[in-house]
């Protein structure tokens, strides 16, 4: 063979070595190198609790193709709306995933800053019954559900346990009861025990007082009814005279001290009572909780999608998580928050996390709440409510006129 057929076959025999070699990675394993995960921003609001960054390492452990990163918002609500909205109406992409108080999403999904949910929970075989029922209410804008719950929030009954007789205590526990008869009680009970008052609730004119009419009117199917109650409660022997002044803080000084039978609050006031402290003069065992008679205004957060996200379909599958069994799970064991996929009500661990969750009353509240007006003008809605509502309870006149102003605000 001649040199030059010599030089031809060697230069072949070293191409074929070196494009043998670039076909295995740096071991020499012949398998291509792990794909790079593809990162996906979540805006969501700081947390005191281990639950948040626990949630998301869970995620991206068992997630081969997404990373989520986790951007720490401002715990001031109204600060996070604004910088959120800035970032939606600009037409921005830097967050796929967005947390939301319930109250935002009508506006964000009626500004198209979101992306439906529908097709995505079909094709996952979820439904929505299978999520807290006020929360997903609050997420549905114009029959589309932009939203699945992160973590809910609901408005509960307290009495005190040691003064209500068991009878009427299981009739509270088991929801079958109406504000009249509530108010029966408060008349019934108030003075005993060293109390005050009879039944105290938010009603001065803020955000707390849409929030109780809207548990009072059966959310605006009775605002009339919802309003003459209100005010019969406001003028009762058993009420506070500063009653149109009570917001959150002032209903829960007045049970926790001991100065109030009944207390319309958030679950946070038994974790006051839990804690104890300065002034707090009652303990666990002497508190119940039942549902509110037509069901308790859904209060904490909501997940969805920007719609500018280009990566909607690793969004939605980091969704699915946190408001799925995996992901709910973790909030509620690590941080102590309700969880908002229902079927969790009954699992032994999460139930063990948090005493209020074992409490038939409680369960029965998480399971019947109810939503505020969905409106993309909410702040607007809420205002014209607070106002006109807390006109009529003041002097007890303009009954019909507010009703009407409150209905249209509503959208009923």
């Amino acid at each position: 063979m001649s040199k030059k057929w010599l030089s031809i076959l060697a230069a072949l025999t070293l191409a074929t070595a070196l494009l043998a070699g670039c076909g295995q990675n740096s071991s020499g394993s012949g398998s291509s190198a792990p794909a790079k995960k593809v990162v996906l921003k979540f805006a969501a609001q700081a947390d005191s609790t281990p639950a948040t960054k626990a949630l998301i390492k869970a995620y991206n452990a068992q997630s081969k193709k997404y990373k989520v990163v986790w951007t720490q918002m401002t715990n001031d609500s109204a600060q996070m709306h604004d910088q959120l909205l800035t970032s939606l109406s600009s037409g921005s992409s830097e967050y796929d995933i967005i947390s939301m108080d319930v109250v935002w999403a009508g506006e964000f999904a009626g500004g198209g800053y979101l992306q439906p949910l529908d097709s995505q929970l079909v094709k996952s075989s979820l439904t929505k019954d299978q999520f807290n029922q006020g929360s997903m209410i609050s997420g549905n804008y114009q029959g589309k559900q932009y939203t699945l719950p992160f973590f809910p929030d609901v408005g509960l009954l307290y009495f005190r346990k040691d003064i209500v007789s068991s009878a009427d205590a299981a009739k509270l526990t088991s929801g079958q009861y109406t504000y009249q008869d509530l108010g029966k009680l408060a008349a019934k009970y108030a003075g005993q025990k060293g109390t005050k008052y009879g039944l105290v609730y938010q009603s001065k004119q803020y955000e707390g007082l849409t929030v109780n009419l809207t548990e009072f009117s059966k959310s605006y199917k009775d605002t009339k009814t919802g309003l003459q109650t209100m005010h019969q409660f406001t003028t009762a022997k058993w009420a506070p005279n500063n009653l149109l002044n009570y917001t959150e803080a002032e209903t829960a000084t007045s049970f926790t001290q001991g100065a109030s039978v009944f207390a319309r609050n958030w679950p946070y006031q038994y974790g006051m009572i839990k804690t104890g402290g300065n002034g707090i003069k009652l303990k666990t065992g002497q508190v119940g909780i039942a549902p509110l008679p037509n069901g308790g205004s859904v209060g904490g957060w909501l997940l969805g999608i920007n719609k500018n996200s280009k990566n909607a379909a690793g969004a939605w599958d980091f969704i699915k998580y946190v408001s799925g069994k995996s992901g709910q799970k973790i909030l509620s064991t690590k941080g102590g928050y309700l969880p908002g996929y229902n079927a969790l009500l009954k699992d032994q661990s999460v139930l063990k996390s948090n005493p209020l969750l074992s409490m038939p009353g409680f369960q029965k509240a998480l399971a019947t709440t109810i939503a505020r007006p969905v409106s993309p003008k909410y702040n607007k809605v809420s205002d014209t409510i607070q106002i006109a509502a807390h006109k009529y309870l003041s002097s007890g006149t303009g009954l019909d006129s507010a009703v009407k102003t409150i209905q249209t605000a509503a959208g009923k």
